[in-house]
């Protein structure tokens, strides 16, 4: 045996120490850099790898009018999520998910027991029953999770249905103000996280981890649910009166561009809108659909010779034979024969056709469409909605003297009904053209205060307020004396324009007895609060004329949205010049205090129904001063004379 000194031991056992020190010093150093530099980063990786997460939907921002009205709210709809490692019994959990959520069993079977985390019953599990909800918590499933979650509900049913739009099964914004504002009203996604060991059992010890979702904010608009109540009333008489392809309805407030209500039909229930077919959601009509505007284009020509001083309206005449001719083109009236000699407020009035090309003419073509882009038309208004057209117009090189003509009363352009209803509301509001717009406020769901307020945008100044009052006298007497006489109102002084546009066909040639009607007015005509567009396509069984179709539903709209507003009847305004068959209105009179024996003078006129016992009149309806229609029905409430003077 070799014999090793004590020297070589000793070295030994110092170079043994030394070594140790040192790997005890790495070993420091390693689990120090782990402890403090790593630590965080260690940990947060272990708890990715323990936990696992269950998404929280946050709550969808409500939709409101103007006036806080619930157009589109959340109702409790929750969502099942199953975590396969913590289900016991898997075929009588399949069994029970199956009745419930009326699946095959063989399905639920394959759904919990994928190797996966969590699995979420898709589509039977989404968005499910009260009913289905209250099954699941009474059978308390294990690996059987309910998640909170919402559905979108639209109390109106098919109110507003193009404009609000509906969202998808994970209430994500899919058309309208759905999509268009989806980041604001969606909010933050939330999350339940618990943790689970190697097997992705639930570890009991440790607590569950909840980060709260961030609710989306509400959002009102501009829209006034009382005048859009009346759009949807009146578009569906004229539906089912005149069975027409299609027909629109939009209110603005002209002074600065905010919608007030926007309706067409065919329309849909945003609840079930996987029922109809697409193209009647695809298609928002009022800021989609391009057509000839026909007559109520007239107004810009009118703005534009006045505006530049072309035109004297009522020392300026002009002979309306029935035809001009333009061009080697003879281009009619809609009046066979003409309307003769006129003044050219007559002509307005008249909505005479030749006496606008000669309006036209006198512009030239440079000044007229400068006018025409002014306005905005041939450029998207800039609404906040998705899908809006822009229309089409002639390029001016293009412009020969028959397309001046046609453009000067509306045909020949393509324009969309949004651009109209700007254009007209810059018209009569003093000149000042407006982006249209919805969204008014968002509201912070949580402390219910508006933290963002939209504000009008003036997008240009295109006439005068001096033209403008002449423009809004004029379509006033349109409506008292000419072509829109139907949409006239007692004590609302309307102003407004008639349109009459003929389609055109596949192939390109105008249809026969085809048309596009429309009336667009406002009131009251010295101060307007609001303007209407209506326009029905391809009404049957009647005259196709915009004032005979279109005018008197103008005119109904804006008499009770006038009313519902709160904005009080004037008498001074122009009387309404009736012509056969039209017999004017009657003022009811005051019959409160009569007798029975004194009502003789009265019956020619109006008809009369008593009610009640006596020979007094106590009451009336409709009050005294009311204008109606010739023998119309009155009725009066009677009590004795001595029993009236006793209460």
């Amino acid at each position: 045996m070799k014999h090793v000194s004590s020297v070589t031991t000793k070295k030994r056992i110092v170079a043994v120490f030394l070594f140790g020190i040192f790997a005890f010093i790495v070993i420091s150093i390693r689990l120090g850099y782990v402890q403090f530099i790593l630590g965080n980063e260690l940990t947060e990786e272990a708890i990715d790898s323990w936990s696992r997460n269950i998404a929280f939907q946050a709550e969808r921002g409500k939709i409101l009018d103007k006036n806080g009205e619930v157009l589109t709210e959340n109702v409790s709809a929750p969502s099942v999520i199953v975590i396969p490692r913590q289900i016991q019994d898997p075929q009588k959990t399949a069994e029970h998910l199956a009745n419930i959520l009326d699946m095959q069993v063989e399905k639920a079977y394959e759904e919990i027991t994928k190797n996966e985390s969590s699995v979420r019953i898709h589509p039977e599990g989404r968005k499910i029953s009260e009913e289905q909800e209250k099954a699941l918590l009474a059978l308390d499933l294990d690996g059987v999770y309910l998640a909170k979650d919402s559905k979108r509900h639209y109390p109106n049913e098919d109110f507003l249905s193009h404009v609000l739009g509906f969202t998808g099964i994970d209430n994500q914004g899919l058309m309208g103000l759905e999509i268009f504002y989806d980041d604001k009203l969606s909010g933050e996604e939330g999350s339940l996280s618990y943790f689970s060991d190697a097997k992705g059992g639930k570890i009991p010890e440790i607590a569950n981890i909840y980060e709260p979702p961030n609710d989306g904010f509400h959002l009102k608009t501009t829209i006034d649910l009382k005048v859009q109540t009346i759009l949807e009333r009146e578009l569906d008489l004229a539906v089912s009166k005149y069975n027409p392809d299609g027909a629109i309805a939009i209110a603005v407030n002209p002074k600065n561009g905010s919608i007030l209500g926007m309706s067409s039909r065919p329309n849909f229930k945003p609840e079930n809108y996987q029922e109809v077919d697409p193209t009647v959601f695809d298609r928002n009509l009022p800021i989609w659909s391009t057509y000839e505007p026909g007559s109520t284009f007239k107004i810009i020509t009118l703005s534009a010779a006045v505006e530049e001083g072309s035109v004297d309206l009522e020392n300026d005449e002009f002979h309306d034979p029935g035809h001009i001719e333009v061009g080697g083109s003879r281009l009619h009236c809609w009046k066979s024969g003409g309307h003769g000699h006129q003044t050219y407020l007559e002509v307005v009035e008249n909505s005479c056709n030749p006496g606008f090309v000669k309006l036209g003419q006198k512009l030239g073509t440079k000044k007229l469409f400068t006018y025409i882009h002014k306005f905005g038309f041939g450029q998207k208004t800039g609404i906040d909605l998705p899908g809006e057209g822009s229309g089409i117009l002639f390029k001016e090189e293009n412009v020969g003297p028959v397309e001046l003509a046609t453009t000067s009363f509306g045909q020949g352009v393509s324009v969309t009904p949004i651009q109209q209803v700007m254009a007209v509301s810059a018209a009569i509001n003093g000149g000042y053209l407006y982006e249209p717009y919805i969204a008014k406020e968002w509201i912070d769901p949580v402390s219910n205060k508006t933290v963002e307020k939209m504000e009008p945008k003036l997008k240009d100044r295109v006439i005068s307020e001096q033209t403008s009052s002449e423009i809004r006298k004029a379509l006033e007497s349109v409506v008292a004396k000419g072509t829109g006489r139907t949409a006239y109102v007692d004590g609302y002084r309307v102003g407004g324009k008639t349109g009459t546009a003929q389609k055109v066909g596949p192939d390109g040639r105008y249809l026969e007895n085809n048309h596009i009607v429309s009336f667009i007015g406002f009131a009251p005509a010295d101060d307007p609060e609001i303007l209407v567009y209506v326009a029905i396509d391809n009404p049957k069984d009647v005259v196709q004329f915009g004032g005979v179709v279109a005018g008197p539903i103008v005119g109904t709209i804006i008499e009770d949205s006038l009313s519902a507003m709160g904005i009080e009847r004037r008498s001074e305004g122009l009387e309404k010049e009736y012509q056969w068959p039209e017999h004017p209105k009657i003022e009811v009179p005051d019959l409160i205090g009569l007798t029975k024996n004194d009502l003789m003078e009265y019956m020619t006129n109006l008809s009369i129904e008593t009610n009640g016992d006596g020979d007094t009149i106590i009451d009336q309806s409709p009050k005294p001063g009311t204008k109606v229609e010739q023998g119309s029905e009155i009725r009066i409430y009677l009590a004795n004379k001595n029993n009236r003077d006793s209460e």
